[in-house]
């Protein structure tokens, strides 16, 4: 049998903080029916405390949650009108003792009196289904809460003020008027378009294309806010890979010792590097073996460095450099790699190069860390850097949807250079504006909503 999907016009509840023990845990109802559901179960204490029915919006109220006479948990109710509330909807906020126990024994009451549990992201999905906010908004709430950085926090609430949406807005309407002009001609073809409204028509299509590319260069950018980079640093056995891994942590992460092949396998560990969340993964050190578990490290090192976005090769300044120490890593196949020579506080091995090309750093004293982090920084970011004031970074869907829109604008270009039939050039004016529109959610289809609003928690 299909399944019954969830009806909007349900009163939805869900716990809205994670789970474990904790000062408070909060609850979110919302629907038309989250006040009447409350004012069962709610008994206020104290005389300025009210039922959610009786109480003026954007209050708070001390009191009981009771099963008939059985106390469930003591809580302060928040109460919220429509449609100044996240949903557009009348939302109460139960806040409850921390711990799993007395929200959950709070939330299986409520559902007994007659709310169903939401959906992952239901209470933003009935925001954007609300009006209250679009879809580059909806997605920037998720952002926020996967923030690993404070530059990914910070372009995410810029998001979701609606930068992103102002721009694309502004361009659709742009296009809207065009369309406005060369449909107008169609209904009317005695009179043709001027050669100076093509001008007019060509110079606002020009704006909006420069719109198009500065927000398509965002791209890889946004990417790398969102999902982090991943480094791997390589080198022969005691080069320093752990020491530099700790390093760029600011913390002892990997055991770090004088004995060579120490790390034997990869450690994993994030870091944020000027303003990126990086994923760094020191490996095992390369050298021939034929201890069976050394080489399979090796060989797990190679593999690791083949699929990261950037490679440090590290070489031991103060050792001579082997022959092979440069063949492995060639053999990385990275399409970028830092080569960086470490143990610069002692002295230098007369066979190390001392070309521009290699960065100098010591593990141990600190120095060249901050210019290897700089170095980082510039290999993966194209833009300008992540300390300047970013107000859109897109994401793949967006870069999806933009790049339609500028191959129809490079259509409809092309159409009124040579004058091609404008009912041609409305069509692709069309598609333009439908590319726009699923940005910010004005056209899109019910299976693009499931897959956006399923990667939100429950209680978002």
């Amino acid at each position: 049998m299909e399944a019954t999907k969830p009806s909007q016009k349900d009163t939805i509840v869900a716990i809205a903080t994670p789970p474990g023990d904790s000062g408070l845990a909060v609850l979110r109802l919302s629907g038309n029916q989250a006040f009447q559901l409350v004012d069962q179960c709610f008994t206020p204490v104290g005389k300025n405390a009210r039922r959610p029915s009786e109480s003026t919006s954007h209050t708070i109220h001390y009191g009981l949650i009771q099963d008939n006479d059985r106390v469930l948990d003591e809580v302060m109710v928040s109460v919220f009108e429509p449609p100044r509330t996240f949903t557009r909807e009348p939302v109460v906020e139960i806040s409850t003792h921390g711990g799993s126990l007395p929200a959950k024994m709070v939330l299986d009451h409520l559902l007994c009196l007659g709310a169903r549990l939401a959906e992952p992201g239901e209470f933003t999905l009935r925001a954007f289904l609300n009006g209250r906010i679009d879809l580059t908004q909806a997605e920037a709430v998720a952002d926020i809460i996967h923030a690993r950085t404070e530059k990914a926090a910070h372009v995410a609430q810029e998001q979701l003020k609606g930068s992103l949406s102002l721009q694309v807005r502004n361009v659709r309407d742009d296009l809207m008027q065009m369309l406005a002009h060369l449909e107008a001609h169609i209904d009317f073809p005695d009179e043709d378009i001027s050669p100076d409204t093509n001008r007019q028509l060509l110079t606002r299509l020009k704006d909006g294309k420069k719109t198009m590319q500065a927000l398509l260069r965002t791209a890889k950018e946004g990417q790398l806010l969102r999902h982090g980079l991943r480094l791997a640093i390589i080198g022969k056995p005691n080069a320093g890979k752990s020491s530099l891994l700790n390093r760029l942590l600011d913390k002892e992460r990997a055991i770090v010792s004088p004995q060579p092949g120490t790390t034997r396998d990869t450690i994993e560990a994030t870091a944020n590097i000027r303003g990126i969340p990086v994923v760094i993964i020191d490996t095992a050190g390369l050298r021939h073996t034929d201890d069976t578990i050394e080489k399979e490290g090796v060989e797990r090192s190679k593999q690791t460095a083949a699929e990261a976005d950037l490679v440090i090769h590290l070489i031991d300044s103060s050792q001579p450099i082997e022959k092979d120490e440069m063949e492995w890593a060639d053999d990385t196949h990275s399409r970028k790699i830092l080569i960086a020579l470490n143990k610069m506080d002692l002295p230098r091995h007369r066979s190390v190069s001392t070309t521009k090309t290699a960065l100098k750093v010591s593990c141990v004293s600190g120095e060249g860390i901050e210019t290897l982090k700089d170095a980082i920084l510039e290999a993966v970011w194209s833009g300008a850097t992540p300390t300047e004031s970013h107000e859109v970074m897109i994401n793949s869907r967006h870069e999806d949807a933009l790049l339609r829109c500028m191959e129809s604008m490079l259509e409809v270009q092309e159409g009124l250079q040579v004058e091609r039939e404008l009912e041609l050039i409305a069509m692709d004016l069309r598609l333009a504006l439908s590319a726009l529109g699923e940005v910010v959610g004005e056209t899109t289809t019910e299976n693009l909503l499931d897959t956006i609003f399923s990667q939100f928690c429950l209680g978002k």
